[in-house]
């Protein structure tokens, strides 16, 4: 704009230098009358009016240009405000979204709405729930089918475990007895684990599992680590630890088996073939291979089996005239499954384990490998299963101290696994067990009032399992209950450690195993489906073995 008006006063300033009646030339000569001086002067003044329009539409050109520049770069200046505002608003957004996921995931074990109510959440990626299509049996039906086939069934559980406890200390102070207390593992007494001593197992025949905690001789002492005490630890690694064995001062590994005369038949338990020791007694076996893992100082857990199943036999042929039935191992991939034959040609399982406590708490380092596709495997033979059988235990005990009389927390759980073993039975096994119907039903009764459970809600509660465990299905997530859960109670005495680990996801397997998924999926939705059916054909037909005793040994 300035520019423009400085041009133009330039040429009025111009005009008036140059016109010839202020300036006249020197060769010029004055007009000869008057008209012909305005004739010139008015031509002239025509000229000027046509410079001076076309330098005021250069200006207005000019002007034109400048406010189309300066609206362009105002337009800019707001689009990049406006871009401005909306990355902040994105990343608000994006804050408030995290803010939320956060929460739920700290809240995702409160209490879940009713299935079949009208204001429950709805579940993602079906638009509604199945499980409203697929109602359970009624109050009255579900009570009829718990007290003539599953409180019936489990009637002898007490004599089953009373038979099988009386057998273990038997076996197990055979076992003390052959082995060398200066060179051998000390075992201690047995610890009942799992349903049959929660009080709800209902598969046929009856499963006590026992745990065997064992120390080595000294002067080693054995060193836990768990996989949360490390900074970086593989996800398929999560729930394992390592057994370091050491002196009890802390020195590297030494031997005592050049110190102290061993037995006939006994065997150095950290020397292997190779190592060039043998054993004092002169005999003709080789060094069974080491405890330890070779070349490392972590105790192997598939070593551990092997002498402890070698032991077992000892123990056995030392006590079997007593009896009249047989000891023989049971399931192959199952070590530390035994089975009791009688003649009569029944028989009774039981899993005797041995386990090595952690620290000074209820947790118990197993070499027991998982069966179930959804609880994982341990990436090698060192890597021990960490289980929480025995907090498991107390939690149930301690709850029920809380509940009303006549809770019906126990008969869901029993329930759930009915129509899980037989939906096994009739489909083959998936990816849901036992295991994680406990850990589902342990969630609820953290979540749920007391006067929840009472008997009269049994259809209630069960259909909120199924619920809770479709739920876990559909976002492939189902938590440990007591690894980084701070809800549990402190009076469990829970390790600290444990309490502020990351959340396991028991349900991880599915994310990476999709066809594993989905077959699991189908066959929790068709056995949704076939239980009406199921607990009514059963509730009418008891089946005749259920009312049975356990067999009973007699000592010669």
């Amino acid at each position: 704009m300035a520019l423009g008006l400085f041009r133009v006063c330039l040429v009025v300033v111009t005009a008036i230098i140059n016109h010839p009646l202020l300036f006249p030339r020197e060769n010029a000569t004055v007009p000869e009358n008057e008209e012909e001086i305005i004739r010139k002067m008015q031509e002239h003044q025509e000229k000027l009016q046509l410079e001076q329009l076309r330098l005021e539409e250069e200006v207005s050109r000019l002007v034109a240009e400048k406010e189309a520049l300066q609206q362009a770069e105002e337009e800019g200046q707001q689009q990049s405000e406006a871009h401005t505002a909306w990355d902040l608003w994105s990343t608000l957004c994006m804050i408030l979204f995290l803010i939320i996921e956060i929460w739920r995931q700290d809240h995702q074990d409160g209490p879940f709405p009713e299935c079949l109510g009208g204001d429950e959440d709805e579940l993602s990626g079906l638009g509604g729930s199945p499980l409203r299509g697929l109602p359970l049996p009624n109050k009255a039906t579900l009570g009829h089918f718990y007290e003539h086939c599953i409180r019936s069934a489990t009637g002898d559980a007490t004599r089953t475990r009373e038979f099988v406890e009386g057998f273990v200390d038997d076996l197990l102070e055979a076992l003390r007895s052959v082995c060398n207390r200066d060179t051998d593992m000390e075992m201690e007494d047995f610890i009942g684990v799992d349903s049959m001593y929660e009080n709800w197992q209902v598969e046929r025949p009856l499963l006590c599992q026992l745990f065997v905690p064992f120390i080595p001789p000294e002067p080693y002492s054995f060193h836990p680590e768990l996989w949360c005490s490390s900074l970086s630890v593989p996800l398929d690694r999560q729930g394992y630890g390592q057994i370091k064995v050491t002196l009890a001062d802390g020195d590297p590994l030494g031997c005592i088996c050049d110190k102290t005369k061993l037995g006939e038949d006994m065997l150095c338990l950290l020397h292997g073939r190779n190592s060039g020791v043998q054993p004092s007694g002169g005999g003709s076996h080789e060094m069974e291979d080491l405890l330890c893992s070779r070349e490392s100082s972590y105790l192997d857990a598939m070593q551990v089996m092997k002498w402890f199943q070698v032991a077992l036999t000892r123990a056995w042929h030392r006590i079997s005239h007593k009896y009249e039935f047989d000891l023989a191992f049971g399931q192959l991939d199952t070590p530390g499954s035994l089975k009791i034959k009688f003649r009569s040609g029944k028989f009774m399982p039981f899993i005797l384990t041995p386990v090595i406590q952690c620290n000074d708490s209820d947790l118990f380092f197993i070499p027991q490998l998982p069966k179930e596709p959804c609880r994982g495997t341990p990436a090698s033979s060192t890597d021990w299963l960490l289980s929480f059988a025995v907090y498991e235990r107390q939690f149930l005990r301690m709850t029920a101290k809380a509940l009303p009389e006549g809770a019906c927390h126990l008969s869901c759980l029993q329930i759930a696994s009915f129509l899980l073993s037989k939906q096994s039975r009739l489909t083959g096994p998936s990816g849901l067990s036992n295991y994680h119907l406990k850990t589902a039903l342990l969630h609820l009764l953290l979540s749920r009032r007391a006067a929840d459970w009472k008997g009269s809600q049994l259809d209630v509660r069960l259909q909120e399992l199924f619920c809770f465990l479709e739920r876990s299905l559909l976002e492939k997530k189902l938590h440990h209950f007591f690894v980084g859960n701070r809800k549990v109670p402190e009076a469990m005495g829970l390790p600290e450690v444990v309490r502020r680990a990351e959340p396991i996801n028991l349900f991880r397997p599915f994310v990476l195993q999709r066809t594993l998924y989905r077959s699991t999926v189908d066959s929790f939705y068709e056995m949704l489906k076939n239980a009406p059916t199921l607990i009514s054909e059963y509730s009418l037909h008891v089946p005749s073995d259920h009312a049975s005793p356990p067999p009973k040994a007699v000592a010669l």
